[in-house]
This record gives C-alpha cells, sequence and structure tokens, in this order.
C-alpha cells in the first residue's frame, strides 16, 4: 500500500470511476454508498466482514444499518478527508459485498 496521504479532489474522482454506487460528498469531505441487502442477516454477515477488514487496516467505516440498508462514510478522520486509506477499505468493502452470494445490492 502506498504511503497514506490526502487525495485531490481530481484524484478522488479519477479513483471513483472505477467505483460503481460510490460517490464523493464534497459537503461532508467523504466517500459514500447505501447498499440495500435482501435481509438483515445478509448485512450483517457483510458488515461482520468488513469490520474484521477495518480491524487489519486500523482504519474503520462511519456507517449505519437499520434492518437490511448499509449505509457508509468513508473518510480519514487524522488527515481531515478522504486517504489512499479509504479507497484500500472501499476495495475490501466490495468485496465483501461480492462474496455474498445470495444478496442482492444496489445503491439508491
Amino acid at each position: 500500500m502506498q504511503t497514506n496521504r490526502l487525495l485531490t479532489q481530481e484524484e478522488i474522482e479519477t479513483r471513483l470511476a472505477d467505483c460503481p454506487g460510490w460517490v464523493y460528498r464534497q459537503e461532508e469531505n467523504c466517500l459514500h454508498k447505501v447498499l440495500i441487502f435482501k435481509d438483515f442477516i445478509t448485512a450483517f454477515a457483510v458488515m461482520a466482514q468488513v469490520a474484521m477488514w477495518a480491524e487489519k487496516l486500523n482504519h474503520h467505516p462511519d456507517w449505519m444499518n437499520v434492518y437490511n440498508r448499509l449505509e457508509i462514510r468513508l473518510n480519514t478522520h487524522d488527515l481531515g478527508g478522504v486517504s489512499f486509506l479509504d479507497f484500500e477499505l472501499l476495495a475490501r468493502i466490495e468485496e465483501s459485498v461480492a462474496q455474498r452470494a445470495n444478496l442482492e445490492a444496489w445503491r439508491i
């Protein structure tokens, strides 16, 4: 992994081009995505897997779960914005979602 640093808005937008459903929220200075799962247990399974990655990376998402809906915000609090580490965790989140064979997720 690269040395962590804040990314410019141009770098963020370039990287987001390969991240369907993720958006940059300038007013919150974060990456954002909402996922809707088949049911609560599927949402929770994805969250549990992401939690393991978050611990390994020592980088934790801001997220909110209500039943089958998971809202995720990523930014690097220590640096005050979006960094390489946010995109590393984003990739792990996408892997975790893809591994759930019985889920259907989409951005709303």
